[in-house]
């Protein structure tokens, strides 16, 4: 697996990529099914890309919105990521 939830509302769950169990390659380029606003917890280094944009590098705080079928991607960094997931059907 990829990731672990931890869900907290209907709506809302943290997410956590642990580093020493991922490989890479696991990360794919996917769209989701819903609206999403992603606020990071815990950068670690990764960084964020839409498609055919450039990478911005994750920082603690940071919030992004993510259209529903709107393809991306996150690339691995040297520690956890742990972000804040927020859908909507909107």
């Amino acid at each position: 697996m990829v990731y672990t939830d931890t869900p907290h509302e209907s709506n809302r769950f943290t997410r956590i990529f642990k580093v020493d169990n991922l490989n890479e390659s696991e990360l794919v380029w996917h769209r989701d099914y819903k609206n999403r606003t992603v606020e990071i917890v815990q950068s670690g280094n990764w960084k964020f890309q839409f498609e055919d944009e450039l990478p911005i590098s994750l920082t603690d705080g940071l919030k992004l919105e993510i259209g529903k079928e709107v393809y991306h991607r996150i690339l691995k960094g040297d520690s956890d990521l742990i972000i804040l997931i927020e859908e909507t059907d909107d």
